[in-house]
């Protein structure tokens, strides 16, 4: 879009932290942003992650509603896309009609994720919810690069009760554990957990 800036860099960069205003509307071409909320005793939780053709709802609230971050934005993987300022952003959701059907689609979309998030946290067995994530994280060949706390994040818990959890798992078959990996090996197993509210 004309007068939008480039945004490129590598996975791992912070590209926004709580209180910070809202440079722009972000819109990915390649790549992937994890965000996640910090509480004050220092648990986090991932409340979604942000691809092509995706919202986020933190940078869609400053725009709209004039508010700083609450939560953090990371690079999960190498990015490429473009910034539209705040103004070229609301001319654009103003005139375009286009731009406006695929915003507002993107963030009805962004609200069923964060139903399903609720739905898991507060309605579903933890169990199941683990297995859930790593059904969604492992790679075609079952492998998980990742450390119980960042599978505490995944399933906004604590990661003593992950490592019990993952204990569990590996002692009936169904993961095998190394220091910071975590392979499934009965992807039927997790499944049928998984499918168990």
């Amino acid at each position: 879009m004309q007068g939008a800036h480039p945004l490129s860099c590598p996975a791992g960069t912070v590209l926004f932290s709580p209180g910070q205003d809202c440079p722009g509307f972000v819109r990915l071409r390649h790549g992937r942003i994890r965000v996640t909320l910090t509480a004050a005793n220092g648990r986090d939780v991932v409340l979604y992650r942000v691809g092509p053709g995706d919202v986020c709802l933190q940078t869609f609230a400053c725009l709209t509603d004039g508010r700083a971050y609450s939560a953090e934005g990371i690079a999960e993987t190498d990015i490429d896309g473009e910034i539209l300022p705040h103004a070229l952003f609301r001319q654009a959701l103003t005139t375009d009609d286009a731009f406006r059907a695929e915003v507002l689609a993107a963030v009805a979309r962004r609200f069923g994720d964060y139903e399903q998030l609720v739905e898991d946290v507060a309605l579903t067995g933890f169990d199941a919810r683990l297995a859930r994530v790593l059904l969604r994280l492992a790679s075609p060949a079952g492998r998980i690069e990742t450390t119980h706390e960042a599978l505490a994040s995944e399933t906004a818990s604590g990661r003593a009760f992950v490592t019990r959890r993952l204990r569990a798992f590996a002692q009936a078959g169904l993961v095998d554990q190394e220091r910071g990996r975590i392979t499934l090996l009965d992807r039927a197993g997790l499944e049928r957990i998984a499918a168990d509210d």
